[in-house]
């Protein structure tokens, strides 16, 4: 398997960058692999979720696709296929939220990962979110549920043409999610400073390198269902992955 080293030196190559005694910075990581950061996620994010897009960010219509293609007997079946869909190696390296892209992204980066923010990141004098060992779940046409999903959805676009126009042809489908198998949360502020970060510990399990009033570092490990971060979107007009 390629090392984080080789897989940044290809980032780089096909990018045109100079990386050099730095991980990849997230908006790297997103332009290399086209994948955008989900809206909100939660454990229950599953494949062929449904999303708007306003010109400047994703919104679910908190819809799945499968929702709209199978009768109640199969839904579950389906549902319970995507659920259980296998994740593999993203051939990602290892990547960072740095201070500037952590005030870029808001303060919804940090809950993608399970993370409370208390404050204003712009008063840290140093803020990074590590992302360690990727993986990515992704439906294809040689497994299921992907393969009767497809199958499903061709007929759906010429029998259920009107629905198919309003929920789903403009709209776009998360079509892979990414996964973190772990994070670093590094936070530097001056003494007196309002600016925290918090954690739930269920199915986490959490090293503290430095926790002081001025510096904290930690590692959380994700050891229970993994909640995604990001995703790779196809609008709906254009899902035909057979």
């Amino acid at each position: 398997m390629a090392t984080n080293q080789q897989l940044t030196e290809l980032l780089a190559l096909d990018l045109g960058l100079n990386i050099i005694n730095r991980r990849p910075y997230a908006k790297e990581v997103f332009k290399w692999q086209d994948m955008d950061l989900l809206p909100h996620s939660s454990t229950d994010t599953l494949l062929c979720e449904i999303y708007e897009w306003n010109g400047r960010n994703w919104r679910t219509t908190n819809n799945n696709l499968i929702g709209y293609l199978f009768p109640g007997d199969q839904l579950s079946t389906i549902k319970n296929q995507l659920i259980n869909v296998p994740k593999f190696p993203a051939l990602i390296p290892d990547f960072e939220f740095n201070k500037d892209s952590m005030i870029e992204f808001g303060l919804s980066l940090p809950s993608l990962f399970n993370i409370g923010l208390n404050g204003d990141t712009k008063n840290a004098k140093d803020f990074s979110i590590k992302v360690n060992g990727v993986t990515k779940s992704r439906v294809t046409n040689i497994d299921s549920p992907g393969i009767e999903i497809l199958r499903n959805y061709s007929e759906f676009t010429q029998n259920e043409s009107k629905s198919y126009r309003k929920n789903i042809k403009f709209n776009f489908l998360s079509t892979s999610l990414f996964y973190a198998e772990s994070v670093e949360i590094y936070l530097e502020k001056e003494s007196g400073v309002n600016l925290d970060v918090s954690f739930q510990t269920q199915d986490v399990e959490v090293e503290a390198k430095v926790n002081t009033e001025t510096k904290k570092h930690f590692v959380l490990k994700y050891t229970g269902n993994q909640a995604p971060f990001a995703a790779k979107f196809t609008k709906g007009k254009d899902f035909n992955i057979m």
